[in-house]
């Protein structure tokens, strides 16, 4: 074994928050360790290429359940043997797939994981094979790791009381920003046409998947209402696998939609929401706009919300679990019953969450009411976007970074 050989592992590297973190460690602790990367297999390419080694254990997912379970041992299988042809020192998991793929291919090696979002609220963690996440493998396997580290503060309570996770095992280490590369990539000229959209009316963006996680539909419907008091406009940035439903939706609602990917879609100022797809430069869509709208069901430590921030943006974001309180509102604590009206925090806006079917129509009344107000008062959004830009100056990768450094040497000496 190398003291100095780290291992750094997750599903894929398509397109992700969580990916792009990953690269973003990779990059940086190759500037103190000998780092490789691994991925299950290479489906989605690599949309975050480093100058580091990379190794697929190339086992595909999906199949019938026995298919699964054999594809599950098969990567346990090759990675232990990665580890030992490395002479792995540290294996740092990111994602829950990889954490027990980790976990029991464990040999004389440490290992740290990152969890990137809430357990307990992932909505996608359902059926049987959530039951058997929640209730067996993550409370049987996850003390094993040697550390845990989460994105936000608010994920290690779960981890403790949810999944009997021992206290001293976690440790927070917030994700961190290229705050002055994004600054400096924001100020890229829109083109005429794109101009010419965010001088018609006032834009609120958001960026992110298009993904039940990120919770876009109701977002339309708060919208939608607020075109009938005022002009403005609704621009997305990102793609996914709901591009049909939240189009089909906006048009079910009356709007004017433009979509990048459909076919003779011509961009003028006569729309109402604009689906741009993904952009090779997301921040010059945001520097410009009027504010920052983030509608997510959960979260972990979000990339999107913190990139608006560092814009200069004044942000509306819900108060879900985890990472926008904290990042909004950091002297607060979540409140105990989910909240029903706008809270103003130190540096944005803290909103009701659009999921709840009982209170959704009185809640997106709070999303409308809140979208017009900041609206109609310039300065104030001037003011949150100053603060909002002074905020992420704590997510600097300079400040950040060296707790991962930090924590790595304490784990591989033991």
């Amino acid at each position: 074994m190398s003291d100095n050989n780290v291992l750094l592992l997750i599903p894929n590297l398509g397109v992700g928050g969580a990916q792009r973190v990953f690269h973003d460690h990779s990059v940086e602790l190759a500037k103190h360790y000998r780092v490789t990367e691994a991925v299950f297999n290479l489906d989605g390419g690599n949309q975050y290429p480093s100058t580091n080694e990379l190794v697929s254990l190339d086992v595909a997912g999906g199949g019938s359940p026995v298919d699964k379970l054999q594809n599950f041992w098969r990567r346990v299988t090759r990675l232990r043997t990665l580890k030992s042809r490395l002479q792995t020192a540290v294996c740092i998991s990111h994602l829950e797939g990889a954490d027990y793929v980790n976990l029991l291919s464990k040999g004389r090696e440490k290992i740290i994981l990152c969890v990137h979002g809430s357990k307990l609220h992932d909505a996608e963690i359902r059926g049987a094979l959530g039951w058997l996440r929640k209730k067996v493998l993550m409370p049987a396997l996850y003390n094993r790791a040697d550390r845990i580290v989460t994105v936000s503060r608010d994920i290690g309570p779960e981890l403790i009381a949810g999944f009997g996770v021992k206290p001293e095992k976690i440790l927070t280490i917030n994700n961190f920003f290229e705050v002055a590369q994004v600054e400096a990539r924001s100020q890229e000229a829109l083109s005429e046409v794109e101009a010419a959209v965010y001088t018609a009316a006032p834009v609120l963006v958001t960026s992110g998947r298009l993904a039940p996680q990120k919770n876009q539909s109701p977002l339309l419907d708060a919208f939608a209402a607020l075109l009938r008091r005022r002009p403005a406009k609704l621009v997305f940035v990102g793609d996914g696998e709901l591009r049909a439903a939240l189009t089909d939706h906006a048009r079910a609602l009356g709007l004017r939609v433009f979509a990048a990917w459909e076919a003779g879609a011509v961009l003028t100022p006569e729309h109402d929401v604009y689906f741009l797809g993904l952009q090779a430069n997301p921040f010059k869509y945001l520097r410009p706009a009027a504010a920052f709208v983030f509608p997510s069901a959960w979260e972990g430590f979000p990339m999107a919300l913190g990139e608006a921030m560092i814009c200069g943006l004044p942000v509306l974001s819900t108060d879900c679990p985890t990472g926008p309180r904290e990042m909004l509102a950091p002297a607060t604590t979540a409140p105990a019953v989910p909240l029903r009206h706008a809270e103003r925090g130190a540096y944005g806006l803290l909103l009701p969450m659009l999921t709840q079917p009982a209170s959704r129509a009185a809640d997106l009344v709070v999303w409308t009411d809140a979208l017009a107000k900041l609206l109609a008062e310039p300065v104030e959004r001037l003011r949150l976007g100053q603060l909002a830009r002074e905020r992420m100056q704590d997510f600097t990768r300079e400040r950040i970074f060296g707790q991962w450094v930090q924590l790595v040497e304490e784990v591989r000496r033991g």
